[in-house]
């Protein structure tokens, strides 16, 4: 707008923007002592374990301003971390957000990512406590660390999975991959024919899961509620195939998946048909659905059946079985890793 306030953010300076951007965070958790302000933030243990997961998002690399509303950005840059924190078992507590600005960001535009970073931390029930602000010649850069809890006889990694345990799924599968290419797809159309107004098919949900992904914290909830400990587990951030052999080369085994287990939004599975994509490939190698990927020991079986937004889509298996997909065909593949590759 041509009319919008525009405050450069020169005019209130490193410590100045610090403090702007910070004074409607107050801190909601009894562990967090001292938040923004001081040297450090001082957080109390009180006997837990504390997990701490760091995510660097660059522009033009994780995220395209083009198609990426400030506002969503900031929300999703927490979400990316506290979804690690999830992984672990543990509840998430704390965050730190040190972000690089060019001076084409006026404060106004910064205030927008911040309410997306607000909203995320409202919802969440996290402390925003510290962070760091810097100049940047390359575009927008934002690092967040999440900071969480979790007691020690609770705590998942990716290396214990185990023979013979059951590999389950929440949510679904491939939706963020397809809303990202329906958003390029209008960002290569509105640069040849400015003058086109974009088109998203009215396909909110997979849009929404490229644009506001959720952490699922609920299954944390889920897991305490039901008295269940799942015996390794991963969040799907580079797809399924590639996190799932983290697991099993974390933890020495190899797996069998049924291609019917794996959850597809009808949504995704028809936009992958129109972009002449297979839908299993998507959900398989697709990335950033932040769902979460463990496995369970068989008792614990009956439990898992009656939570909700859960689905078993395999097992474990000796490592020199492989890693192999069970198509609907009935034929059996290796399974093939074509998810995020860093560099």
């Amino acid at each position: 707008m041509e009319n919008e306030k525009r405050t450069e953010i020169a005019t209130l300076g490193e410590f100045g923007l610090i403090d702007h951007l910070t004074r409607s965070f107050p801190l909601k958790n009894r562990e967090s002592i001292l938040g923004v302000g001081d040297d450090a933030a001082l957080i109390d243990n009180q006997g837990q374990l504390t997990v701490v997961s760091t995510d660097l998002l660059l522009e033009g690399i994780h995220f395209d301003l083009m198609y990426y509303p400030l506002k969503h950005l900031g929300y999703k840059s927490i979400v990316v971390n506290l979804s690690d924190i999830c992984a672990m078992n543990a509840r998430p507590k704390q965050v730190t957000v040190s972000i690089g600005l060019s001076n084409r960001f006026s404060v106004e535009a910064v205030d927008e990512l911040y309410a997306g970073i607000q909203a995320a931390c409202d919802f969440y029930g996290v402390d925003l406590v510290g962070g760091d602000t810097s100049s940047s010649l390359q575009g927008l850069v934002i690092s967040v660390t999440a900071i969480g809890q979790v007691t020690p006889e609770k705590k998942v990694l990716r290396s214990t999975a185990k023979v013979g345990d059951i590999i389950c799924v929440t949510g679904d599968l491939g939706g963020a991959y397809l809303g990202l290419q329906i958003l390029e797809r209008e960002k290569q159309i509105f640069l040849n024919q400015p003058e086109t107004k974009p088109d998203l098919e009215d396909q909110q949900y997979i849009v929404g899961r490229q644009l506001k992904p959720e952490a699922r914290l609920d299954m944390i909830e889920q897991f305490e509620k039901s008295g269940v400990i799942p015996t390794a587990m991963i969040d799907i951030s580079d797809g399924l195939a590639s996190d799932l052999k983290h697991i099993c080369k974390q933890s020495g085994v190899g797996a069998f998946i049924e291609e019917s287990g794996v959850p597809i939004h009808p949504q995704s599975e028809q936009m992958a048909l129109k972009f002449k994509l297979d839908p299993i490939t998507c959900a398989l190698s697709g990335g950033e659905d932040y769902e979460l990927l463990f496995t369970i020991d068989p008792k614990d079986l009956n439990k898992v059946r009656v939570m909700s937004d859960i689905y078993m889509m395999g097992e474990i298996v000796d490592a020199k079985d492989g890693i192999k997909l069970h198509t609907k065909g009935g034929n059996l593949h290796d399974l093939t890793a074509q998810g995020w590759n860093h560099f």
